[in-house]
């Protein structure tokens, strides 16, 4: 009975949210954000995260009501659509023009390219990426819709030790899991925390490392370094890697024909599809991965279990619709903790959470209790932007194919100069503008480095909240470590953020263990 109850509960609070959602100036919003994410989405060099942290400056004057009928329920759903376009647009280039548009698109040149070149079916391959991709994500944001709000309220019971740990964990992700090395991972995240600690002391409000300057007290904002990293930092790299090489030219056209097939091979594969939904939801929760590591793990899981290995590589359809169900999945999941939570499950969740605090909202489970409108509209909003997505993409493929002609001499000025008028919009700072500038350069050299960005974007932001939960639980124990261990909780999360860290370490033994077994046997061979 207790169960129907909450089904019942959810159901409820979803309709309302669907009221909210489909309100004509939130629906407007979500069109417009859709189609600019698509476009984003094509143009190489500009992911999902790079144009919500560009367009975030715009969202301010969307959540306090310059439209009409407009609030921070619209600005949440601008952003949310954003990167719902970005998904599906990154899908467009690495099929037709072997260009990724998105990180998580590069898994596509695999197969998606081989059958749209070498098998002559540009159409099918596009519709066998649509339709995993929507179904991918219209089963995480099911999850999402019955498990956010259990989760929400577990969180409220969280203590500082508890959250502490939590917090710990998500940066531990980044370390175990991510695919950079360890080390690089490990510094970003320091020079993340490192700005974070810039302006007033969180518990005694004393003044840190602004070296004597005023306008440092309020801190290293999260906007301007997002925008110079994703905004102009990408950009630059991308326009410099794109004289590299030529663009494909196929057709870029698609019937009905193409998706009636594709929902045929969806049939055939759908219990792969399902499994790399769910999955890529799992791994999409965890905090700093987002769509895509999930996208590279789903394609190694549908390899794995394929029964025709040999053709991955040469236009295999299961090497398309895993890895698409899988980051479509994991790019929504990446929204649980940030609404359950307050930690940003991927870099684009972390630039929507600081709209939050933006707009006067704290992400986290008071979220739930004190905006339900607010929480449920962007869940409705999940279900409208990708079915909304989906139709566009279905019917708008030659034309967002021929934004791939635009010259990148107009696409690296215009939006250089439009992240440097965002940054400065939002305070109407020149020091904003200096931030983003600088930071651009540096994300630059960053990406050259080949640096993470992601571990630097999550620290930034929960720098601060790391800090205070750290104190507070310091506070409580009279100072002692021992209180992080006093629940149950707070010491199988701490324990589990040790074995995720110490799985690099482990993973670089055992390799140099194989290696000089491998050396040894050639050495014994040779005599």
């Amino acid at each position: 009975m207790e169960l129907l109850n909450d089904i019942g509960v959810v159901f409820s609070s979803l309709a309302g949210g669907f009221a909210t959602a489909l309100h004509p100036i939130n629906m407007a919003m979500l069109f417009v954000a859709v189609v600019l994410g698509l476009i984003i989405g094509v143009l190489p060099g500009l992911g999902g995260t790079s144009g919500v942290a560009i367009l975030l400056p715009v969202t301010v004057f969307i959540a306090h009501g310059s439209l009409p009928g407009s609030d921070a329920t619209t600005a949440i759903i601008f952003l949310a659509g954003i990167y719902w376009g970005a998904l599906f647009g990154g899908v467009i280039t690495s099929i037709l023009f072997n260009i990724p548009g998105e990180p998580w698109a590069v898994v596509l040149l695999f197969d998606g390219f081989p059958l749209a070149k070498r098998l002559g079916r540009p159409g099918l391959a596009l519709a066998s990426s649509f339709v995993s991709s929507f179904v991918g994500a219209f089963i995480a944001t099911v999850l999402f819709t019955f498990f956010a709000l259990p989760i929400a309220l577990r969180a409220l019971q969280f203590g500082p030790a508890e959250l502490f740990a939590v917090f710990v964990l998500s940066f531990a992700t980044l370390i175990g899991l991510g695919a950079e090395a360890p080390i690089k991972s490990v510094a970003m995240l320091a020079l993340g925390l490192l700005l974070a600690a810039v302006g007033f002391d969180t518990i005694t409000g004393e003044q840190r490392l602004n070296f004597g300057q005023i306008s440092l007290l309020s801190g290293i904002g999260f906007v301007p370094v997002t925008i110079g990293l994703f905004g102009i930092g990408e950009i630059l790299a991308s326009a410099e890697e794109q004289g590299i090489g030529y663009v494909e030219n196929l057709s870029a056209r698609l019937g009905l024909r193409d998706v009636v097939q594709a929902l045929g091979e969806l049939r055939k594969r759908l219990r792969l599809v399902l499994s790399n939904s769910i999955i890529g939801f799992l791994f999409g929760v965890l905090p700093g991965h987002g769509a895509t590591a999930a996208s590279f793990l789903g394609y190694g899981l549908a390899r794995q279990y394929s029964k025709n290995k040999e053709n991955f590589g040469k236009g295999e359809i299961s090497g398309i619709m895993g890895p698409q169900a899988a980051a479509d999945a994991a790019g929504v999941a990446s929204m649980v903790p940030m609404i359950t939570l307050g930690i940003p499950g991927s870099p684009t969740s972390a630039v929507i959470m600081a709209g939050l605090f933006i707009w006067g909202l704290q992400p986290g489970p008071v979220l739930f209790l004190e905006h339900q409108d607010f929480v449920w509209g962007l869940i409705a909003s999940i279900y409208l932007g990708h079915l909304l997505t989906f139709i566009l993409c279905l019917l708008a493929v030659p034309l967002l194919a021929m934004i791939m002609r635009v010259p990148y001499a107009i696409i690296t000025p215009f939006i250089v100069v439009i992240s440097i008028i965002g940054s400065y919009s939002l305070n109407n700072s020149m020091l904003d503008v200096f931030i983003t500038v600088l930071f651009g350069v540096i994300g630059y050299w960053l990406r050259k480095l080949k640096y993470p960005l992601a571990p630097l974007v999550v620290a930034l932001v929960l720098g601060d909240s790391t800090e205070r939960e750290l104190r507070k639980a310091l506070i409580s124990g009279g100072g002692s470590p021992l209180f992080f261990f006093s629940s149950w909780l707070s010491t199988a999360t701490l324990l589990l953020a040790l074995v995720l860290v110490l799985i690099p370490l482990v993973r670089t033994l055992l390799a140099r263990r194989h290696g000089a077994t491998v050396a040894a046997a050639a050495g014994h061979a040779a005599r």
